[in-house]
C-alpha cells in the first residue's frame, strides 16, 4: 500500500512539473510572435508613410520658381496651367506668347495635358526681331505654341518617347531619371533644349520647363 501511494505520488509531482513547463514554454512563444507581429507591423506603416519622389518637381532650374504664393508650386496646384503660368515670374515671356495667340483660354479648359513650358531664358536666346515677328503673326505663333502641348499628363517615366502634340506633328524627348533633352533640330535656336524643373503639376496639366523654344517641324 505505501508503495502504490508513494509512485501515485510521484506520477502527480511530474504531470505537474511537466504542466508547468508547457505552460511557460506557450507564453514565451506567444510574448515572441506578438513582438514580432509588432515589428512586422511597426516597418509596413513606415513604409507606407515614405512619400513618392517622383509625385515631386525636379531639376536644377525649380530653384527659379517662388517659394510660397500663387506662383508656387503649391500655389500652382489649384490653378489651371495659363492661370498658373502667369503668376510663376519665370514663364512671364511664355504667358505674354500665349496671350498674344488668344490661346489662355484653350489651355485653361483643356484637360489633361502635359506642356513643355520655355522659360524666359529660352525667349531670350531668340533674336529680337524673330521674336517680334512670331509674336505678331497669330497663325505661326499659334502653331509653334501648340507644339509645345501634348494630350495627356505625361510622367517623368513617361516623358521619353516620341509624342503628338496639340498641332498635330511630333516631338521626340529622350533621357530617364531627372535628365531629359530635345535635339537641335528641333529647337529654333538650333540648341539642344533641356527640361531644367519638370513634374510641375497645375489643375489640368504637367509642366516641364524647358530652356530652349521649340520649333515645329515645318516652321
Amino acid at each position: 500500500m505505501k508503495s502504490n501511494l508513494l509512485t501515485r505520488g510521484v506520477l502527480m509531482t511530474a504531470v505537474s512539473t511537466l504542466a508547468i513547463t508547457l505552460s511557460a514554454c506557450g507564453s514565451d512563444s506567444s510574448a515572441g510572435t506578438g513582438a514580432s507581429a509588432d515589428t512586422s507591423s511597426s516597418s509596413m506603416a513606415e513604409s507606407s508613410a515614405t512619400p513618392a519622389s517622383s509625385n515631386e518637381p525636379f531639376g536644377a532650374g525649380c530653384s527659379a520658381v517662388p517659394a510660397d504664393g500663387e506662383g508656387s508650386f503649391t500655389g500652382m496646384t489649384d490653378d489651371p496651367v495659363a492661370t498658373a503660368a502667369s503668376n510663376n515670374p519665370a514663364l512671364s515671356t511664355l504667358v505674354k506668347a500665349v496671350t498674344a495667340a488668344n490661346l489662355g483660354d484653350t489651355l485653361n479648359t483643356t484637360p489633361d495635358i502635359t506642356v513643355l513650358a520655355p522659360a524666359n531664358p529660352a525667349f531670350d536666346g531668340v533674336p529680337a526681331d524673330a521674336l517680334n515677328a512670331l509674336l505678331a503673326d497669330t497663325a505661326q505663333l499659334t502653331k509653334v505654341l501648340t507644339h509645345h502641348v501634348i494630350p495627356g499628363r505625361l510622367t517623368p517615366e513617361q516623358l521619353a518617347g516620341t509624342h503628338t502634340t496639340v498641332s498635330n506633328d511630333q516631338v521626340t524627348i529622350e533621357g530617364s531619371g531627372e535628365t531629359f533633352t530635345i535635339a537641335m533640330d528641333g529647337t529654333i535656336t538650333g540648341m539642344q533644349a533641356s527640361v531644367i524643373c519638370g513634374n510641375v503639376q497645375t489643375a489640368n496639366a504637367t509642366v516641364y520647363i524647358i530652356d530652349q523654344v521649340l520649333k515645329p517641324a515645318a516652321a
